[in-house]
């Protein structure tokens, strides 16, 4: 087997098949979070979960992505803190709810959630308390994962619920049950995870699509450039003073 080969042809598939039944779930999104842009107003986003939060930093602070982007970065999920830890913290009901809580959401605020499974304590916690506090919930989340996972699996939130079924605008990245996808002769489990691929695809393309919105607006948002190309600090700076104490972690 080329192992390449069969790793690009897994990931192309599962992108191309979230390109070809995501576009109107991508502009329902986009279209809210230009319009709290176009108030600049941060769009709020959390990654409860150790690889999700990779999500969150995906687009925050990074070349070429949205200054209102407002992450929610906790070390409670961060492998960084410790895997198994990490794992253990998603699991516990009610810390989801801590960090939303800390994280200075509001009435009116727009929270894109992202993970993959979408039925873990901390995600679930951090959903049902985006929309009892009057924001909107754009989530990142699978469809087949959530609704194809036993309502006992450990990881569940007490409630059984979905992730899916509580947002407001879904973006469906379609990862399936156990997210490896390359199958190795010989070997019993499944390598080769596809969700952050998926998670980053979504995320990026509802950056793109937000922005081309504000553009048939008339409406020009700052967009972050690499520090590292020429001009890039010069660039940035000219913005960071509008943002410092606004966005929590510049």
């Amino acid at each position: 087997m080329d192992m390449l080969k069969t790793f690009l042809d897994l990931v192309t598939q599962h992108l191309t098949q979230i390109e070809q039944t995501q576009k109107e779930a991508i502009k329902k999104a986009s279209s809210i979070m230009a319009d709290r842009i176009a108030e600049d107003k941060p769009v709020f986003v959390y990654g409860p979960g150790g690889h999700s939060n990779l999500g969150t930093q995906e687009i925050f602070f990074r070349a070429g992505g949205l200054m209102h982007i407002s992450p929610i970065l906790d070390e409670g999920t961060m492998i960084s803190s410790g895997a198994l830890r990490s794992m253990a913290m998603e699991r516990l009901p009610g810390y989801g709810r801590i960090v939303m809580e800390n994280s200075g959401f509001a009435k009116g605020d727009v929270l894109v959630l992202v993970n993959a499974y979408g039925m873990n304590c901390a995600v679930i916690d951090a959903a049902l308390y985006c929309k009892e506090k009057g924001g909107t919930l754009i989530a990142v989340s699978s469809l087949q994962h959530a609704r194809g996972t036993a309502p006992d699996h450990p990881a569940r939130h007490p409630t059984k619920k979905n992730l899916c079924d509580i947002a407001d605008v879904l973006l469906d990245c379609n990862v399936p049950i156990g997210d490896a996808i390359v199958q190795i002769e010989g070997i019993p489990q499944k390598m080769g995870a596809v969700s952050t691929f998926a998670n980053s695809f979504l995320l990026n393309c509802l950056v793109l699509e937000t922005v081309q919105n504000l553009a048939a607006r008339g409406i020009v948002p700052p967009v972050w450039r690499s520090g590292n190309a020429p001009g890039g600090d010069e660039w940035n700076s000219q913005f960071i003073d509008r943002f410092r104490g606004r966005i929590r972690f510049i």
